[in-house]
């Protein structure tokens, strides 16, 4: 993963890339965003228990093949369901804040600086909790393309984006899969 604002030489080589430089390759700007103190525009009030306020990081920054969030939990929050995906690699990075982390090995308290991996599949499960008394801040960086499916073991569910507005996210009961010729003529 490249820093951002950090030129080719990296942070020793004193290569700076400054916010109003023009962007050689395309012609943009180089965007930056703060991690720490950054506005977070999207909200998500309910179901109480996984509540957070975020970020958007790709649009912000112009991103068209990385995408990255910010998310920021109160405490007692959590940020999905314990879940899993397939066509996803996960990273996340701890910016601020204790978070509890849940993965297959079982719960893990985390600290600022700390770079996890979620691989593909049930090897990557994971979920977010903030058990402490502050707000906490993670960001978390996805390969994620379409069609994407997640599974979430805790309530047996698969869900499905497409990307296709046509075609919208849907989830459904594992247990109730039906066999691979079923309605079919």
């Amino acid at each position: 993963m490249r820093s951002i604002g950090v030129g080719a030489q990296g942070a020793r080589g004193g290569n700076r890339v400054s916010p109003a430089r023009p962007s050689r390759r395309r012609g943009r700007r180089v965007r930056t965003f703060n991690l720490f103190d950054g506005e977070l525009d999207e909200e998500r009030t309910e179901p109480a228990g996984f509540t957070w306020r975020a970020a958007r990081l790709g649009p912000k920054l112009g991103g068209t093949k990385l995408g990255a969030s910010l998310y920021e939990l109160q405490p007692g929050e959590r940020s999905f369901p314990y879940h899993y995906e397939y066509g996803a690699e996960e990273w996340m990075v701890v910016v601020a804040g204790r978070p509890t982390l849940r993965d297959p090995e079982g719960e893990h308290e985390l600290r600022p600086g700390d770079v996890v991996c979620f691989p593909e599949g049930p090897d990557g499960a994971h979920q977010i909790r903030n058990d402490t008394g502050e707000p906490i801040r993670v960001l978390i960086a996805s390969t994620k393309s379409l069609p994407d499916a997640a599974v979430y073991p805790d309530s047996g569910k698969i869900g499905i984006w497409t990307g296709n507005d046509a075609d919208p996210p849907r989830l459904f009961q594992i247990g109730k899969a039906v066999d691979y010729w079923e309605g079919e003529a």
